[in-house]
């Protein structure tokens, strides 16, 4: 059964941080302040604690790394009321969107599209597009690389015009960095790096695939929505208060 919870924790598998602990059913990440799927506190299922002590730790654990201390949680879940309750507010000013929906569809082989192609390693050109201003560092390409992957690169007139990620997790085709270079728009490139790597993943044993998108990016949301994507649930990230957050192990 595909719950919240449980595709949570494959998409999770799908973004390796560099470092991950447990605590009861939460997952503690750190990946030197790459992105925050892989540098916050996955809070799904029992943390093996009353939920203040678990903060306390997401508090130690951040604090002990140097980054923000900061939950993703499923929206309006027992864990997120919980959070809730501790004075924790939404992180608005996370750069991607504090608030995601999760996407997923039934995922099938499809025709071959000229100049696209789904590589084992990733390329130069897949590099440059995927990474965006002050990303390119050891961590980052960590998190890139890790597990099963297929790079997903569309090419016109000899260069990069568009890439993609897909992530081999438990049966789900993981998709992520869809980038298309800005002189290459609107010219069908998003739909035929989604189709080769749907047909990737389908060839590697995958039966259906998951996303992540930012909940007011409409014109993503319209794109997938155009390829038989579906919302399956929503998470939010959550930040403690100023001054609520202090390190209990100083």
């Amino acid at each position: 059964m595909n719950t919240p919870e449980t595709l949570e924790i494959a998409c999770s598998r799908a973004w390796p941080p560099l470092v991950e602990e447990s605590l009861g059913d939460w997952r503690l990440r750190w990946a030197d302040g790459f992105t925050g799927r892989a540098n916050s506190a996955l809070a799904v299922g029992d943390p093996g604690r009353p939920v203040p002590e678990a903060l306390r730790a997401v508090c130690d654990f951040a604090h002990d790394r140097g980054i923000p201390p900061m939950v993703q949680v499923i929206r309006d879940s027992p864990n997120e009321r919980a959070i809730v309750a501790e004075g924790w507010s939404q992180a608005t000013r996370h750069a991607r969107g504090h608030e995601v929906v999760v996407l997923t569809a039934p995922l099938a082989a499809g025709p071959p599209v000229p100049g696209v192609t789904v590589h084992d390693e990733p390329t130069p050109g897949w590099w440059e597009l995927t990474l965006g201003p002050g990303e390119d560092f050891p961590a980052a390409r960590s998190v890139l690389t890790g597990g099963k992957i297929g790079y997903g690169v569309a090419t016109l007139d000899g260069a990069t015009a568009g890439v993609v990620r897909g992530a081999l997790v438990d049966g789900w085709l993981h998709v992520g960095r869809l980038e298309v270079g800005p002189g290459f728009r609107r010219r069908g490139l998003a739909s035929a790096l989604m189709g080769a790597l749907h047909t990737w993943g389908a060839e590697h044993g995958a039966d259906r695939a998951v996303l992540q998108v930012a909940e007011g990016n409409e014109g993503a949301l319209a794109l997938y929505a155009g390829l038989g994507y579906a919302p399956h649930h929503r998470y939010r990230y959550w930040v403690a208060a100023p001054g609520s957050c202090e390190d209990s192990t100083s």
